[in-house]
């Protein structure tokens, strides 16, 4: 085995601490992945008819507060200025998200200040007020009251979980932001922006050091290749990135995830919706949102085509084996799943598991990266020197 470590999954968690490796403990490092790429569900490539850089996998957009994890990725990009804001469309009406002061007084077309805004929907949770309720639907009236709940949350969640929220669990939503300002910028963070030359050149970027090698289209469950779990078990270090119920083939049963279907569409104009991503709230849309790509990158207009423009529509359900899963379910009784599975993690020698798919958690970018380089200082340096 000529190799140091095998990093199973090129997503930012297995990217990060490649790169660690190679750097700090001069390591050598394979990488493989079943896809055709590297950076996991963050890929992105440019779409030659309209310019617009196309997130394969969603929506990826960069933020954080943590010093560590804003000064670790500018070592490999630079990132723009953008900002994200979120609208969402409710019986024919354009909205800002998150909930604002703005959207309050759109809705009941008032003229509300941020003490009567807030009074008003206080309120309107009527008799759920200060209850602990135990189904989502009842916590969201009982949290921004029950209009605003009913037209901005609950049929978005409605699809977005395929199930009504009076049979969801309260758990889901520990508290629905409502600002009683103008403040629609989406996220409260330090850092914000995305890559300036994309998020694949910022992947490759990582990986570049000459002692990490890269093989795609490599399945680590197949034993016809080399970098296998069987042929690997107990001869090198391994981080797994995939997910943790299949390294055990599924012995224990299988977890539960949402997935997300995309509908692209391509429109004669130059700009279809004036922002980057508009939801839709209402019950006969049957997508959630709608992505339009070109508009995350106002700063390349002028080398975009300006009578076409890309977007895609996107449908969430239920997963099934075979799907690309995006968001753990996390029932009680697959979190007791993840639990007994993450015994047989803790005892399988030589193996780190990792990333959201490995931990059976939804990350953002940040916090995949900074659990990265824990992980590394805590788990996979002292299995490198050993």
């Amino acid at each position: 085995m000529d190799v140091d470590l095998v990093v199973v999954g090129a997503g930012l968690f297995g990217l990060t601490v490649a790169q660690q490796a190679a750097e700090l403990a001069g390591a050598r490092v394979r990488i493989i992945d079943v896809r055709d790429h590297i950076g996991g569900n963050a890929y992105s490539y440019m779409d030659e008819e309209t310019g617009a850089e196309i997130h394969k996998y969603g929506a990826h957009l960069f933020h954080t507060s943590n010093q560590r994890v804003w000064d670790y990725v500018n070592r490999f990009t630079e990132f723009t200025d953008y900002t994200h804001r979120v609208y969402t469309t409710h019986g024919g009406e354009v909205y800002p998200l998150p909930i604002n002061l703005g959207t309050i007084n759109q809705f009941f077309h008032a003229h509300y200040s941020p003490a009567q805004a807030q009074a008003l929907i206080a309120g309107q949770a009527g008799e759920l007020a200060g209850t602990d309720p135990e189904n989502l639907n009842d916590k969201g009236i009982s949290l921004i009251g029950r209009p605003l709940y009913e037209a901005f949350i609950k049929n978005y969640t409605a699809k977005q979980w395929q199930t009504d929220p009076s049979e969801l669990p309260a758990s889901i939503i520990s508290r629905l932001p409502v600002r009683f300002n103008y403040d629609n910028r989406y996220f409260k963070d330090t850092w914000e922006g995305l890559p300036k030359d994309g998020y694949t050149a910022w992947f490759e970027r990582m990986i570049a050091d000459p002692r990490i090698s890269v093989s795609l289209s490599t399945d680590f469950f197949d034993a016809g290749q080399p970098w296998n779990r069987d042929a690997l078990a107990g001869r090198v270090p391994v981080v797994y990135t995939g997910p943790v119920d299949r390294y055990f083939d599924y012995r224990l049963g299988e977890l539960k995830w949402r997935t997300v279907d995309f509908k692209e569409r391509r429109y004669d104009e130059d700009d279809h919706f004036g922002c980057p991503v508009m939801n839709f709230s209402d019950p006969d849309v049957a997508y959630t949102r709608a992505i339009e790509f070109k508009n995350f990158n106002p700063e390349r207009r002028e080398a975009q085509n300006h009578e076409r423009t890309v977007v895609w529509e996107e449908y969430s359900r239920f997963a099934g084996r075979g799907d690309e899963p995006y968001y753990p379910i996390n029932t009680a009784q697959d979190r007791t799943l993840y639990n007994q599975y993450r015994q047989l993690a803790a005892a399988e020698p030589q193996v780190i598991f990792g990333g959201r798919l490995g931990t059976y958690a939804y990350y953002d970018m940040h916090q995949v990266i900074n659990s990265a380089l824990i992980a590394y200082d805590k788990q996979i340096s002292p299995l490198l020197a050993k």
